[in-house]
């Protein structure tokens, strides 16, 4: 069986958990990591290829972006450029159809794929709310995160001027309300005021309830465990008070690690094109034989 060359592109939390998922997978080989400082190679890289840019690898079949959601679309471009599919967990809900489109035309032209916001949620979470949409057409269905770390919105908030490290926790406030507690660690000489108003004006903030408070240590707080709970209530046909419900406890990172390397094996699978994860087969997802599988878990 020829295995699959996979690069991970960023090597922070997400970064850090996709190769060790990858590690784990015996479909797969890793063709080696993308470093903003490449020479900076820690222990756990040790053997594995680690360079500046996806040019200096070779044979690589899917580049695995561990990427900050803003830089997702540059980095994908890029590697389709290449000729290298690509998957990412592009997580601004209100975007994934603009990017959808841009990388999809990329990826055609390449003759490539491009599956994004592959994590849990969007991905894997998608999945389930589609399944529930399919078995209740009609209906609300209610997505409480949390509550845990927010790595999106974590990130977004260190992205700010000031801000020298930056926590986003999610509190569920139930019927899918959420309240956005944020800690920041401020840089030298920066202005609380303005980094807490940046923050709330910030797309990733501004439709939800949000406090901001100043903090002297954010590594003291920080949680990697998350959760979401999914509860439909719908209509079957004309049968009416169909109650569905999904839980989920997780470690963020390590889940949306394990995401991406499962959905950069179906990358490989798909015609030339740009896919969410409810486009997606589930059974390409997974390792080996499609016939066993269908027999093992039918």
């Amino acid at each position: 069986m020829k295995k699959i060359r996979a690069a991970i592109v960023g090597y922070g939390n997400i970064g850090q958990y996709a190769l060790q998922a990858l590690q784990a997978a015996e479909d797969f080989e890793i063709a080696g990591v993308v470093r903003r400082n490449a020479s900076d190679v820690p222990a756990s890289l040790a053997g594995i290829p680690v360079v500046a840019s996806l040019k200096d690898l070779k044979d690589v079949d899917v580049a695995i972006l561990a990427t900050p959601t803003r830089k997702v679309e540059q980095y994908a471009l890029e590697a389709l450029a290449l000729g290298i599919n690509t998957v990412d967990s592009f997580d601004i809900h209100t975007k994934v159809p603009a990017l959808r489109a841009t990388l999809g035309e990329a990826a055609r032209k390449a003759g490539k794929v491009s599956i994004i916001s592959a994590g849990w949620d969007p991905g894997s979470d998608s999945m389930v709310r589609a399944i529930l949409q399919a078995a209740a057409p009609k209906g609300i269905t209610y997505t409480n995160f949390g509550p845990g770390m927010s790595m999106g919105h974590s990130v977004a908030c260190k992205a700010i001027e000031g801000v020298k490290d930056a926590l986003s926790m999610t509190i569920p406030m139930g019927t899918g309300v959420h309240r956005r507690m944020v800690y920041v660690e401020l840089l030298p000489g920066a202005d609380f005021a303005k980094v807490a108003a940046a923050i709330k004006a910030d797309p990733y903030f501004v439709n939800d309830e949000t406090y901001v408070s100043e903090v002297t240590s954010v590594d003291a707080l920080k949680d990697m465990g998350h959760g979401v709970n999914l509860v439909r209530k719908g209509v079957s046909g004309k049968t009416h008070d169909q109650l569905f419900e999904f839980n989920m406890h997780i470690n963020n990172p390590a889940l949306t690690g394990q995401i991406l390397v499962a959905v950069a094996r179906a990358a490989t699978r798909q015609a030339p094109g740009c896919y969410t994860m409810i486009e997606l087969a589930p059974v390409d997802m997974l390792p080996g034989d499609r016939d066993e599988w269908v027999a093992k878990l039918v």
